[in-house]
């Protein structure tokens, strides 16, 4: 079995799950607070950052898109019409700038930001930088929420997945970081008709009941987080 050192409100760490899940990986799951900077998680991942797998031999392999890299090389390549990540070079490079919107530019702009805020800051000491929420940076957060699920929108009305013809790594990265905003009740679904068509497609999938069963003490889901018809 892998092992996944995470947090239920990291989308990098959601990806991976989604994407074992996919696979047919069962996850042992060990919840890291990176802020804490534990010695022994150090010493797997001398950064600090999460997510960080266990793979075969426990060998430490560290980052999002690299363990997607992995998953792909290990799993993925057997797989055929199930791979999530295309044989097309150019649906590939595809796959991956989407990939990097969703886990990097979606989590800089608005994710990141709203979880801290919301979620994480009540969890840290102040030497770790826990305290009162930050309003501005919520509105900040929160202003730049409607670019992203206008593209997404885009994107789900003019393809069949969003990458392409079929689900991809692509969809899982944005499936992972829209679900916490869905969870933190950050998103206007119904001004969004062909993105919450397809997310509604992504939810009902196998590999996300995990997602939609986690919880964070102290701050409930929305109500409709685990409704698969919202």
């Amino acid at each position: 079995m892998l092992t996944l050192f995470h947090h239920p409100l990291y989308a990098s760490c959601r990806f991976v799950r989604i994407t074992c899940g996919e696979y047919g990986d069962e996850l042992a799951l060990i919840e890291e607070r990176p802020w804490m900077r534990r010695r022994e998680f150090l010493s797997l991942n001398p950064a600090g950052t999460i997510p960080v797998l266990l793979a075969e031999g426990d060998h430490p392999i560290v980052g999002a898109t690299v363990i997607g890299e992995y998953l792909d090389e290990t799993r993925g390549a057997y797989k055929r019409d199930k791979r999530l990540m295309a044989e097309d070079s150019i649906q590939r490079a595809e796959i991956r700038r989407l990939v990097d919107w969703y886990l990097v530019k979606t989590d800089g702009d608005v994710t990141r930001h709203l979880v801290r805020e919301r979620a994480l800051k009540p969890m840290m000491a102040g030497a770790q930088g826990g305290g009162a929420p930050d309003s501005g940076a919520i509105r900040a957060a929160r202003a730049n929420i409607a670019q992203h699920m206008k593209y997404t929108n885009w994107l789900a009305a003019s393809r069949d997945w969003l990458a392409g013809p079929r689900m991809s790594y692509a969809d899982i990265a944005a499936a992972a970081s829209l679900s916490i905003l869905d969870y933190l009740g950050e998103i206007r679904w119904g001004e969004y008709e062909a993105a919450r068509d397809w997310y509604s497609r992504m939810k009902s999938r196998p590999s996300f009941r995990a997602i939609l069963a986690d919880r964070v003490r102290g701050l409930a889901p929305a109500s409709h987080y685990a409704d698969l018809d919202f």
